[in-house]
């Protein structure tokens, strides 16, 4: 449950509000009631632009004190920290070079209008968030950012930001900073040697009626050779929220090292891009999305066993992944149990709706926002202490946008199709009130441990004992929840499951072990090598070459 994808160009331009005025500069006239910010497209640009405009705004002083040197170059969000930045919103469908934009910055704005706030010193910044996708993976290759401007509110005069800088792409091969550098030769062989895919699926293609493109990058073993006979057994990974095929580098890169000192088992690893202009689909078939599930296991899978020395068969395919990736492998394992041997997924999504994260979504007069005793139902918690509410995440989330949001992706994976032909809400933005019917159709179709519970005599032979499931008991999205839940369903069907709930662990260290980041990852993935060769007498360290 992170942030952040690329938008498919057919649902640019969608959801446009109204209300946007366009003028030279001359024309300004007195401040008005709301407080206006005016936004121009730098001359340098030589086209029309559209897309979503964004304004910050943060107290000078707290973030000159945040920043280095007390030089403030960025003003965005930040969702651990929800109410740091004021943020105000509009839909724009096109601003030439030169021309001005007036930004009402208290008509759709969080936390609160920002008239509201208290006067002093603000650093604000504007992005035009040209693909919509800000809520997925913020300000992204193709964006065009202001300067950042100082302003004192409430003031007379409506300030000026010129958008005149675009962002350049990023080469996602460009070692991350935070990488070791013992990593570095396994980062470069791993950028060298592992193969793009680039499939085009036939079912989701006829669902959306155009072509759709199912990515992600094959990882061969230590000594793959293409003209021999060997066999590998395989894992198929997919990232969390706000991942996508651009960001697999660096987990690629300890997979590749770790293959090669000997302390993994070679195995072919299929590195999957789950993000869409939605969000992240999880590989679930959805009346929204399409069907992803179905393309995965009878299209993809066979193509790629088709052009590699893959096992081809149940006992050597499995499933990993963390947060929404660890959901997508859960329900993967579920939905088509004879397909794979295995899940080990981490900190999945919420897999019971009993506790969605926190929330009974099936208690009579549900709500999101507020516990029955009034209190606030927290969302995001660092060390036992909250930092963000369920309330806070999703007004945030919709002053960024439509699209690509945390809780709109899962309305996209789980609801039924609305008349306007977007997926229904299952909560609503202003109150947080739960709609008991979307909630029905979510539960019939989507709730893991309801489809185990009411189906388990038909699931039973193909599923028992292949559901390994971690997470931290400190999970920052208090995922473990749910997570217990789903083990006490299980364990009432006298299942063969292995659930580990690892002490104080959170949703970003709950593969650390000792000083190895990845450390859990090398347990899954002996783990799942025996299963595969129970006979093998590979062991940790040994050389894997043949």
């Amino acid at each position: 449950m992170r942030r952040r994808l690329l938008m498919s160009g057919a649902l640019l331009g969608l959801g446009l509000l109204s209300g946007v005025y366009v003028w030279a500069r001359q024309d300004v006239q007195s401040v008005p009631t709301h407080r206006f910010f005016h936004v121009q497209l730098g001359a340098g640009e030589t086209q029309p632009v559209s897309g979503r405009l964004i304004l910050f705004a943060m107290d000078a002083t707290t973030a000159k004190a945040q920043s280095k040197d007390g030089k403030v170059t960025e003003v965005d969000a930040n969702p651990f920290e929800p109410t740091g930045a004021s943020i105000a919103a509009e839909n724009i469908d096109r601003l030439a070079p030169g021309q001005t934009v007036d930004i009402d910055v208290d008509k759709l704005a969080f936390p609160a209008a920002w008239s509201k706030l208290p006067a002093g010193d603000y650093v604000v910044q504007a992005v035009l968030d040209v693909h919509h996708d800000y809520n997925y993976s913020g300000r992204d290759a193709g964006d065009i950012v202001s300067k950042v401007a100082t302003v004192h509110l409430p003031g007379n005069d409506i300030a000026t930001l010129t958008l005149d800088e675009t962002l350049p792409s990023v080469d996602p091969w460009t070692p991350p900073a935070i990488m070791p550098k013992t990593w570095l030769p396994a980062f470069d062989e791993a950028h060298k040697t592992s193969q793009l895919v680039d499939f085009v699926s036939p079912s989701l293609s006829a669902f959306w009626g155009r072509p759709v493109h199912m990515l992600g990058r094959v990882l061969l073993p230590p000594g793959y050779d293409a003209s021999s006979s060997k066999h590998y057994p395989t894992v198929y990974f997919t990232h969390g929220f706000g991942g996508n095929i651009d960001r697999f580098s660096r987990f690629m890169a300890y997979v590749e090292g770790a293959m090669t000192s000997g302390q993994m088992p070679p195995m072919i690893w299929v590195f999957l891009d789950e993000s869409s202009p939605t969000g992240t689909h999880e590989f679930a078939d959805s009346v929204n999305n399409g069907p992803w599930g179905q393309a995965l296991t009878t299209e993809l899978i066979p193509y790629l066993e088709s052009h590699y020395h893959m096992d081809a068969n149940a006992k050597g395919r499995f499933l990993n992944g963390h947060s929404s990736g660890g959901w997508a492998t859960l329900w993967l394992q579920t939905r088509y149990p004879a397909v794979f041997g295995g899940t080990w997924s981490t900190s999945p999504d919420p897999s019971d709706f009993h506790d969605f994260t926190g929330p009974d979504l099936y208690a009579p007069h549900a709500n999101v926002y507020r516990k029955p005793d009034g209190t606030p139902w927290p969302l995001v918690r660092d060390k036992g202490k909250v930092i963000g509410s369920f309330e806070q995440f999703a007004k945030m989330e919709r002053v960024l946008g439509s699209y690509g949001g945390q809780l709109a992706s899962f309305e996209w994976v789980f609801s039924p199709r609305g008349k306007d032909g977007r997926p229904e809400q299952m909560f609503d933005r202003d109150t947080g009130d739960v709609d008991p019917a979307v909630v029905a159709y979510w539960r019939d179709h989507y709730d893991i441990a309801y489809r185990l519970q009411h189906n388990w005599p038909a699931l039973k032979p193909d599923l028992d004992g292949k559901i390994h499931l971690y997470v931290g008991t400190a999970d920052t999205f208090y995922l473990d929840g749910a997570a217990h839940r789903l083990k006490a369903v299980l364990d009432g069907l006298h299942a063969h499951t292995e659930f580990q709930f690892i002490p104080g662990r959170t949703h970003f260290d709950l593969y650390k072990i000792g000083d190895d980041p990845y450390g859990l990852l090398k347990q899954i993935s002996w783990d799942m090598y025996a299963v595969a060769r129970p006979d093998s007498k590979l062991k940790p360290g040994m050389n894997q070459s043949p």
